[in-house]
């Protein structure tokens, strides 16, 4: 189940639910349960100072919230104001980078990290590959 709070517009709702559940499959993961919680930077700011004592704005943040292993059950929170800079700083659509931001949070709930230069090339091909399924 796919919840969204505070949502923006998001074109087809059904073509992004769709999209997580792949991921879920491709990564042999249950899919619990998974809110996307949409907030500004300031807002996203208070909770990765708070929870992860990093003071720096950021795009999105993913908890983990399963209790069973393979089991897709999080909250991801997402800067409306990052993924709009985001957007135009790399010149994508605003829906593409918006997408992007989501898909990078589930494959975080799957294992992905994205501290190292290796890691983070491993998940922008992910993300790329989900993405492409969508157009």
């Amino acid at each position: 189940m796919i919840h969204l709070e505070n949502k923006p517009r998001i074109a087809n709702q059904e073509l992004i639910s769709q999209c997580i559940k792949t991921i879920a499959e491709d990564e042999h993961f249950g899919l619990n349960s998974i809110t996307y919680i949409f907030l500004s930077d300031k807002e996203l700011l208070e909770i990765n100072i708070k929870f992860l004592e990093h003071d720096y704005y950021t795009d999105v943040i993913t908890f983990d919230l399963s209790n069973k292993e393979k089991e897709l059950n999080g909250e991801i929170y997402i800067s409306i104001d990052r993924v709009k800079e985001n957007a135009i700083e790399y010149k994508e659509d605003y829906k593409d980078e918006l997408y992007r931001v989501m898909i990078h949070g589930v494959l975080h709930l799957v294992g992905y990290k994205d501290k190292t230069k290796k890691e983070k090339e491993t998940i922008r091909l992910k993300e790329n590959h989900y993405l492409s399924l969508m157009k």
